[in-house]
């Protein structure tokens, strides 16, 4: 398989999550502004989307949207730790978290990337990512993890969406259970593998 990426973004997640099934793969790094891979291919004809991740299968079908690809790595690596098993609750529940920090988390990071928009506009969404990131701390309460003491899919995304703040120059809560569970996830092998193979460490 080949993972296109772009350093630090929602790319990292299934990065990660590919080191963390110990699958074979390979890395094809994308420029978001010329959309131009590291080998001067155009990655519209790759993803027509136009953004990262795209996951090439070994047959060279292409898998988009992050969620969906770590839920295929996890399967295709019968990890179920990443991704627990098909029709149980417990998979529901890492499904649950993943479409939260897509569909609420995630979504709310996209205006601080618009150059077009105004400071105050942006405060607005930096007030709301803080209330978002300070129910998700409360989750974590009594917990390693988003789910409970395995580490998923869904906390690879949440690491990856948490480290856009510093970058945007915005600060997470405070709290013993946030920054605690960040520290345990950048701890983790898999993740500082990708974090240095991705330049950011």
């Amino acid at each position: 398989m080949k993972l296109f990426y772009s350093p630090g973004a929602c790319s990292l997640a299934p990065h990660i999550v590919l080191r963390e099934a110990e699958l074979p793969f390979s890395l094809e790094r994308v420029d978001l502004d010329t959309h131009k891979t590291e080998h001067g291919a155009d990655y519209y004809q790759i993803n027509p989307k136009g953004y990262v991740p795209t996951l090439e299968l070994d047959n060279g079908e292409r898998l988009t949207e992050g969620p969906v690809i770590t839920q295929y790595i996890s399967d295709k690596a019968g990890n179920t730790e990443l991704m627990p098993a098909a029709g149980s609750l417990a998979r529901y529940r890492v499904m649950e978290w993943q479409s939260y920090l897509n569909s609420e988390v995630h979504q709310s990071f996209a205006p601080l990337f618009n150059p077009t928009f105004d400071a105050a506009s942006k405060a607005l969404f930096v007030n709301r990512l803080q209330k978002k990131f300070s129910w998700v701390s409360a989750q974590l309460r009594g917990k390693q993890y988003l789910t409970g003491d395995s580490f998923t899919a869904a906390d690879a995304y949440l690491f990856v969406l948490s480290g856009w703040a510093p970058y945007l120059k915005f600060e997470l809560p405070n709290t013993e259970e946030l920054q605690g569970y960040l520290q345990r996830v950048a701890a983790r092998p898999a993740v500082q593998k990708a974090l240095k193979t991705e330049g950011l460490l």
